[in-house]
C-alpha cells in the first residue's frame, strides 16, 4: 500500500466533528425504513432538506461516528420527557379518543394555546422563486396576498420582484390590508397548493439555457459573428443583450488579457475609481493591475486604497463595472482582444 493511500485512508478514518444536524443524520440512518419516514412526517421542508444534505455527508460515517452521534443526542435531550415528544399531538389524539371528533374540538378550541404564527400553507416551501412568483402573478389577487402572507420575507421579496410594478403595489397593498382568514379557507388553499405542487412533481423541469450559457456561446465565436449575434440581439430585446454582454466579459476576466492590453485598459481608468475597483478585486489581480502601471501611479493608487477604509460593495461593483465597459470599447475597436473572439487574427 502506497503512502498516498494510506494518507487517504487515514483520513476517511478519522472521527467526524459533529454537530447537532450531523448527529441526528446519523440518528435517523440507524433506524429502520418505516421509522425514519415517520420521524421526517414532522419535520418541514426545509428542515428536511438539511436533513438529507447531512445524511449524504455522514453516508461514511465510522463506528466512532455513530457513537459520538448516540453520546450527543444522549446528552441534549437527558432532561427531555416523554411527555414532552409530540405533546400537543397526543393530547388531542387523547381527546378524540375519549370524547369523539365533534366535542373534543369544542373543547380543543377554548383550551390549545393560541396560534399567533401566519399559516405555513407548508406546500409553498416545496416551489422555487420563479414558481412563486408565477404563482402570485397568474391566480386571483385576494389568493395571492395569502400566499405571500405566508412566506418568509426573503423569499416574498424575490418573488414580488418577478412582477411587473402595477401587480407588486396590487399585492403588496392586498397583503398589507389583509384581516383575519378562516381556518378552513387556509385548508383549501393548501389543498390546491398540494395539487400544484404534485403536477409539477409529475413533470418535473429541468434547468437549460440562460443568459450564462448564450454568454458562454458568443465567447467562443470569433468577434464579427459575436458582434453581429448581439446587434441583432439587441434589436430584438435591448436589456437581454446588455445582461448577455455582462456575462461575457467580468472584472474578473481582466486577469486574462495580457500585460499590454490590461495596460491599454487602465490608462483610461481615473486613480480613485480604480483604487475603488481594485479594494474588491482578487488579490493576484490587483497585484496585475498595479504591475501595469508606473511606479508612481502605482503607489498612487495604492495610498488610496490604504486611507480609503470600508467601502460597500455596491461601490465597488459599479467602479469595477465602468473598468470592464472599457475594456468592452477597446476590443470593439480592436486595440486589445478579449476572450476568443481573436480567431480571425494570424
Amino acid at each position: 500500500m502506497d503512502d498516498e493511500t494510506s494518507n487517504t485512508q487515514a483520513a476517511a478514518a478519522e472521527p467526524k466533528e459533529l454537530d447537532g444536524g450531523l448527529s441526528a443524520a446519523i440518528m435517523l440512518m440507524l433506524l429502520d425504513e418505516s421509522d425514519s419516514s415517520k420521524m421526517l412526517q414532522h419535520l418541514n421542508p426545509a428542515e428536511i432538506k438539511a436533513l438529507a444534505k447531512n445524511m449524504f455527508e455522514v453516508s461514511n460515517a465510522t463506528e466512532r461516528d455513530i457513537e459520538n452521534a448516540l453520546e450527543l443526542f444522549s446528552v441534549n435531550n437527558s432532561n427531555l420527557s416523554s411527555l414532552a415528544v409530540g405533546g400537543p399531538e397526543r393530547i388531542r389524539e387523547i381527546m378524540d379518543l375519549s370524547l369523539g371528533d365533534s366535542t373534543a374540538s369544542q373543547i380543543w378550541t377554548q383550551i390549545a394555546p393560541a396560534q399567533t404564527a401566519p399559516p405555513s400553507l407548508e406546500a409553498l416551501q416545496w416551489l422555487d422563486t420563479a414558481t412563486i412568483s408565477s404563482l402570485l402573478g397568474n391566480e386571483h389577487p385576494q389568493f395571492a396576498a395569502i400566499i405571500l402572507s405566508a412566506l418568509p420575507a426573503e423569499t416574498a421579496a424575490a418573488a414580488v420582484a418577478g412582477l411587473d410594478e402595477a401587480a407588486q403595489t396590487d399585492l403588496l397593498f392586498r397583503t398589507a390590508t389583509l384581516g383575519p382568514i378562516p381556518a378552513v379557507a387556509i385548508s383549501e388553499i393548501e389543498e390546491i397548493l398540494k395539487t400544484y405542487t404534485a403536477s409539477r412533481q409529475d413533470n418535473p423541469t429541468i434547468s437549460l439555457g440562460g443568459h450564462d450559457e448564450v454568454a458562454k456561446i458568443v465567447n467562443n465565436m470569433n468577434r464579427q459573428q459575436a458582434e453581429k449575434l448581439l446587434k441583432n440581439i439587441r434589436k430584438k430585446d435591448k436589456r437581454l443583450a446588455e445582461v448577455i454582454e455582462d456575462a461575457m466579459f467580468t472584472f474578473d476576466d481582466l486577469a486574462d488579457l495580457d500585460a499590454k492590453s490590461l495596460g491599454a485598459v487602465m490608462r483610461d481608468v481615473e486613480a480613485d475609481r480604480l483604487a475603488l475597483a481594485i479594494k474588491g478585486a482578487k488579490p493576484e489581480l490587483a497585484e496585475k493591475i498595479l504591475a501595469t502601471l508606473s511606479v508612481r501611479a502605482a503607489q498612487t493608487v495604492s495610498d488610496e486604497i490604504a486611507e480609503m477604509g470600508a467601502v460597500s460593495r455596491a461601490d465597488v461593483e459599479e467602479a469595477q463595472k465602468a473598468i470592464v465597459v472599457i475594456a468592452r470599447e477597446k476590443a470593439a475597436s480592436g486595440e486589445i482582444i478579449i476572450g476568443k473572439q481573436g480567431n480571425d487574427y494570424v
